[in-house]
């Protein structure tokens, strides 16, 4: 199925560009040509079909499905939901109130925002269509296990002391995702919608992820990674976490760098940690959580995600050594 795109990279790299297979360059442009045209169909594809069936579902109703609900139930259909309801950061402060104001402990409220960046359906298809199903499958238990894990923690520690004194007092507004017609016609504008406001967002993000695993995949001797991140060095992925958390990425984009690693050599555990942290702990999701929790709290958030990141990167090293 996905073979089109490495003939399509084949063609414009060896053929029409006259690169030469094997060498650094023709390899990194052969990589950027068949990364690019796969993820942005891909991409426009799922996102198209993902927004028609949301277009009936709002921050609202998310919020009144995991309400009302026991622990048990409440913690997985949190972070299922965070799966497959990737709002914008736009939504996601008036979400998070939402949450608090309908009763929904702290707890499950941050195992929601773990899951919704790390885990969504675009990312998940790229990446099992780019490094196999498999390894799709993995990463998705592993973001699944570490939002309920995660939330259980800082419901635990009881951490509400921690969330803006604010967020307490104020109710949910009118900031959430429009509501659409129940139409054909209005369901198909707004997935056309979805589609131009997330590839509009984040192709850039996807063009430099691209670009960096390409040159990684041309130019970068597999000697290196083997030295750095290889099985023998205990601290790669510790390393990789702290790499990962001042990236600004998301799951989409960070994906090309994964590939290019693990085609170099990096166990896959070590791999998944930097996508986890990438997609998980950026600066730039940290500054608008801000808006809503307090430094002790985002602090808290960070080092509990970081440590679940290393251990989930050391059991799957482990696991497929």
């Amino acid at each position: 199925m996905f073979a089109i795109f490495t003939r399509l990279a084949d063609l414009l790299a060896y053929r029409l560009m006259g690169l030469v297979p094997g060498t650094p360059l023709g390899e990194a442009v052969h990589f950027f040509i068949e990364d690019v045209t796969k993820i942005f169909v891909l991409l426009a594809v799922i996102v198209f079909a993902m927004g028609f069936f949301r277009a009936m579902v709002s921050p609202e109703q998310v919020r009144r499905i995991v309400g009302g609900r026991s622990g048990f139930v409440s913690y997985p259909l949190a972070v299922l939901l965070g799966a497959v309801t990737p709002f914008c950061s736009c939504s996601s402060v008036p979400l998070f109130i939402g949450f608090l104001e309908a009763g929904i402990p702290l707890g499950v409220t941050m195992a929601f925002l773990i899951a919704s960046p790390m885990i969504n359906e675009v990312a998940v298809v790229i990446l099992g269509a780019t490094l196999g199903w498999k390894i799709a499958l993995l990463y998705v238990a592993a973001g699944l296990l570490v939002g309920v894990g995660g939330g259980l923690l800082i419901q635990v520690l009881h951490l509400e002391k921690w969330v803006e004194d604010y967020v307490w007092k104020i109710r949910m507004g009118d900031a959430q995702v429009p509501q659409t017609e129940n139409t054909m016609a209005a369901r198909l504008a707004f997935a056309r919608g979805e589609v131009r406001e997330i590839v509009g967002r984040i192709w850039l993000y996807v063009l430099i992820g691209v670009a960096l695993g390409a040159g990684l995949h041309g130019f970068v001797p597999q000697s290196f990674f083997t030295r750095f991140t290889g099985a023998g060095n205990p601290f790669a992925v510790p390393l990789a976490v702290l790499i990962g958390v001042p990236l600004y990425s998301n799951a989409t984009g960070v994906i090309p760098v994964v590939e290019a690693l693990t085609a170099k050599g990096v166990p896959i555990g070590t791999v998944l940690a930097l996508m986890m942290s990438v997609a998980a702990l950026s600066l730039p999701e940290m500054i608008i959580l801000r808006k809503v929790l307090k430094p002790q709290l985002i602090g808290t958030f960070v080092l509990i995600l970081s440590a679940a990141f290393i251990g989930v990167g050391y059991m799957f090293n482990t696991l497929f050594a």
